[in-house]
């Protein structure tokens, strides 16, 4: 059956006839206000809604207009059927690969938006997002998590295209680009003033006027207690922290930016977000910090829990364990005989030097809170139940490693609008996709 495609805007970057395939140029305008069936396109064996084109045209509007980027409605909706059908694409590559998300890190962005909104618990989302609409918390998590996939099949297929040799990452940090890389330091206080979660107009306007009166309490000396405290009357509540000394590659690439060119004891200007609006004032500034990380020499025990010992058993037999180490038997002795992590076992339960977030957050917290020497009580993790032991600690300097890698990704971020133009291009080429008048 022959299809339609729609080129993309020339605002959006045009695609090449030629590269189409065999698929059929659509010339006629859509129109969503024709459609008695609700479907505006189908896409390879998935469909697109009338709902889903209002609801993208409306987002990419609002986009659009933060962003000073002037467009008619009829070019926006053309933009946001285009980008629907790339998304619908994706979106059966990953189906039919079988791939799925981890929980655990669409829970903690889940939360995060909890927070933002003055909420402690995604049972608390869950009620105020359904006490608006009805089945919007489950929309907001299935987004998150197709969002997810569609960036992991977008890593995968793109770096798969970009191959950068060290002798380009070396010529890159012998360049004057290579000035940019320096791993400065910053001592922050961040406010956040979130937005309601059915926020209009007023409530943002509100939430700007909060925001300005925050950074002049800041401008005036105030602490973050004694500016958060001025505000109490506003809800959602403020959120706030003392960042200490912190490196610019973990600061989110809006703070980075609006703090750039900053001098210490400045103030930015409210900085308006999706999530609320942040006020930054930089307390501090280091522009010679090496880069320097924490590392534990780690040890464990575990009691997996499986098919074979379910958690009851496991719980039993590493309470057991501890007992003995409180006996005073050899933690080593104990791993290498009894621990049911096979490869740590072999080397008497050591894992080697561990940094942060290479290890689940169960295990980090309790390896960051255990002193040199000693060991933990028993914990419960995805994998079963533990002890661990902190056998040393340090500091290593990876300043020239962060260089590399920094250097290699900026290298990566100009090659890959290209291969990701490439890349689209030929999903589209073997997708039959058609789009109903």
């Amino acid at each position: 059956m022959q299809g339609k495609f729609l080129i993309r805007p020339l605002f959006m970057g045009l695609l090449a006839v030629g590269a189409l395939g065999s698929s059929v140029i659509a010339s006629a305008n859509i129109s969503t206000s024709q459609s008695t069936d609700g479907i505006i396109a189908a896409v390879n064996d998935e469909i697109i809604l009338k709902s889903e084109l209002i609801a993208a045209s409306a987002a990419l509007a609002a986009e659009y207009q933060a962003n000073n980027i002037n467009a008619t409605p009829a070019q926006i909706q053309r933009a946001a059927l285009d980008s629907l059908i790339t998304r619908k694409i994706q979106l059966g590559i990953i189906n039919r690969a079988g791939v799925t998300t981890n929980e655990a890190v669409i829970n903690r962005q889940m939360l995060q938006i909890a927070r933002s909104q003055g909420l402690d618990s995604l049972a608390a989302l869950q009620s105020s997002l359904d006490s608006k609409q009805a089945g919007s918390y489950a929309a907001l998590r299935k987004q998150l998590i197709e969002d997810a996939a569609i960036g992991a099949l977008w890593q995968h297929q793109v770096s798969t295209r970009v191959n950068i040799t060290d002798q380009e990452v070396e010529a890159f940090l012998n360049s004057p680009d290579a000035a940019s890389i320096s791993q400065t330091q910053y001592h922050l206080i961040h406010i956040r003033v979130p937005y309601k979660a059915d926020a209009n107009t007023k409530d943002k306007a509100r939430a700007q006027s909060v925001a300005e009166q925050i950074t002049t309490n800041l401008q005036n000396g105030d602490s973050l207690n004694a500016a958060l405290d001025k505000v109490k009357d506003y809800e959602p509540q403020p959120q706030g922290a003392d960042t200490g000394m912190i490196n610019q590659s973990a600061l989110p690439a809006h703070i980075a930016a609006h703090i750039a060119n900053q001098s210490a004891g400045s103030v930015t200007q409210p900085i308006v977000t999706e999530a609320g609006i942040d006020v930054v004032k930089l307390v501090a500034k280091n522009d010679n910090a090496r880069v320097l990380i924490p590392e534990w020499q780690t040890s464990h025990i575990l009691a997996r829990v499986d098919d074979t010992q379910n958690a009851a058993m496991a719980e039993q037999k590493i309470n057991a364990l501890y007992n003995e180490l409180q006996k005073g038997a050899d933690f080593a002795n104990l791993a290498a005989t009894y621990s049911d992590d096979s490869g740590s076992a072999q080397q008497r339960g050591s894992l080697g030097w561990v940094g942060e977030d290479q290890m689940v957050p169960e295990f980090e917290n309790v390896m960051k809170n255990t002193e040199k020497g000693d060991y933990s009580t028993p914990f419960r993790s995805q994998f079963g139940w533990h002890i661990l032991k902190v056998d040393n600690e340090r500091t290593r300097d990876v300043t020239d490693q962060y260089r590399k890698n920094t250097a290699r990704e900026m290298i990566f971020s100009r090659i890959a609008p290209q291969a990701e133009e490439d890349w689209i291009q030929e999903m589209r080429a073997a997708a039959h996709i058609e789009i109903f008048e």
